[in-house]
């Protein structure tokens, strides 16, 4: 598969108004409405890039996507600045593009963050100072945990998807993006923070961090299937769990 189930977003604002055009993470998961509409739109997304739509994969594609908006959160401000937001679906909001109807920015709203006892920020009235990086990391699993709970109840009702698969999207979400901070921060392997959030399976996350080193370089075995083999002409994405060996 060539193209990517979670494209970088293009912004990441700390803000305390919605973005033009954006919705709070809150009113998306509010009831069923806007998720099926979004569905809806990547099912023709997909048609138009790739001639076919299948639901799973527009499913799939959904559950990634909307997953990506709190593990971005989290994972980006943890890695460059050693913060934690608080990642309620209140205080994330963030909007779809005009094409692709992928979160393309990103609002972190409010002052509430957790830091390290170092941070110049320490003494601010939002802030919850923590005595080491472990216990930083345990505070970004447990809000992102919450935050993928309020999502995988929303979702689930409506979903193709049962609890299990939503939450190893969950995982997948939250696994990918901590790598992916990692090495756009310039860490050699990219690993440093996925190994110290997910450094054992924490349920409901089906899994530790899964990002090893292979005999082509670094990589991560999925806990979840994006579906996109289904589409014409595509196979089955690098460490798929339909074909990479646990």
């Amino acid at each position: 598969m060539t193209r990517t189930i979670t494209p970088t977003l293009q912004r990441l604002d700390l803000r305390r108004d919605v973005p033009a055009g954006g919705i709070r993470c809150s009113e998306a998961l509010g009831g069923p409405d806007f998720l099926e509409e979004w569905r809806t739109r990547l099912a023709g997304w997909l048609l138009r890039e790739f001639g076919a739509a299948p639901p799973r994969t527009a499913d799939a594609y959904l559950v990634a996507w909307y997953l990506h908006v709190p593990a971005y959160a989290g994972a980006m401000l943890l890695h460059h600045e050693r913060r934690v937001p608080s990642l309620r679906p209140a205080e994330l909001a963030f909007r779809l593009g005009a094409g692709r109807p992928y979160p393309e920015d990103l609002a972190v709203l409010g002052d509430e963050f957790w830091c390290l006892p170092t941070d110049p920020g320490s003494a601010a009235p939002g802030a919850t100072v923590v005595h080491d990086e472990r216990a930083l990391a345990a505070v970004l699993r447990a809000r992102y945990t919450a935050h993928a709970a309020r999502f995988v109840e929303a979702y689930a009702p409506i979903s193709r998807f049962g609890r299990r698969t939503l939450w190893a999207t969950a995982t997948d979400a939250l696994d990918s993006a901590l790598w992916g901070a990692d090495r756009a921060g310039g860490t050699p392997e990219g690993v440093a923070d996925a190994t110290l959030v997910l450094d054992q399976r924490y349920p409901p996350l089906t899994s530790a961090s899964t990002v090893r080193l292979a005999d082509h370089g670094w990589t991560r075995r999925r806990e979840s299937c994006c579906f996109s083999y289904l589409l014409p002409a595509e196979s089955e994405c690098d460490g798929c769990p339909r074909t990479c060996s646990r």
